[in-house]
């Protein structure tokens, strides 16, 4: 097993692992390489890669892209972007990754979360491999409303932009809406030959940090620990063993 969406501290007030304790983690595990998906930055690429291949580990260099969906278009509503997660396959899918996120910034208005489009997907997708981004993504928030046939348009397009590039992404965090979608998504993913790919979306080294970057993402949101309707992760969100 290989932890392809870890958040290191460079996703800023969300993260909590340094870069540096990443690279231990790695080698303690023997695990033979790490991917790095910060939420809308590479900030963290050059001194992750140095760590890694210092620990004899593999840097897989990623992003998790926000992409805004086509009903906030003009719409003057606030709509919250899809999660979609890149991995860096070659020089040219760096190049472009460096493309997205800084079009991510430069690109949209001041009032508005840093995203980009599917056309610039489209634009820049060369050397980028895509997974579908779990039950937040597109196609898993589609799933989770009950638009079926909207996820499988979504799932289309995607596998349209990424040929031969796109995971379908099947996630366990105890969250009842993982549960809800995940024989969907695997139908999905066999209907149009698909592949599917096993993630755990890591925010913190060990179980037992939940508590303190609960607190972290209560700050970051200027909220409280008790609100209800607040953003919740689980304790699942750790860096978890192969086992």
């Amino acid at each position: 097993f290989v932890h392809l969406r870890v958040h290191s501290a460079y996703s800023l007030s969300e993260g909590a692992i340094k870069i540096g304790d990443l690279a231990k983690l790695c080698a303690r595990q023997k695990m033979p390489a790490v991917g790095v998906t910060d939420t809308n930055n590479l900030f963290g690429a050059l001194e992750f890669s140095l760590a890694a291949q210092g620990a004899g580990v593999q840097p897989i260099v990623g992003c998790q892209i926000s992409v805004g969906r086509a009903e906030a278009r003009g719409s003057g509503v606030a709509v919250a972007p899809d999660p979609l997660v890149l991995l860096v396959q070659n020089e040219a899918g760096y190049e472009n990754l460096l493309a997205l996120t800084s079009r991510a910034f430069l690109g949209t208005e001041p009032h508005e979360e840093p995203h980009v489009t599917l056309e610039d997907l489209a634009a820049r997708s060369e050397g980028l491999i895509a997974l579908t981004g779990g039950p937040s993504g597109g196609v898993g928030r589609l799933l989770v409303d009950g638009q079926t046939a909207a996820a499988e348009a979504m799932l289309q397009t995607l596998a349209g932009i990424f040929p031969g590039r796109l995971y379908v992404e099947v996630m366990r965090h105890g969250l009842a809406e993982e549960e809800r979608i995940e024989s969907d998504l695997v139908d999905l993913a066999y209907r149009h030959d698909l592949p599917l790919v096993a993630t755990n979306e890591v925010f913190f080294a060990t179980r037992d940090m939940y508590e303190a970057h609960d607190a972290l993402i209560c700050i970051a949101e200027g909220t409280v620990v008790t609100r209800s309707d607040r953003r919740r992760l689980t304790a699942e969100h750790y860096f978890k063993s192969a086992a």
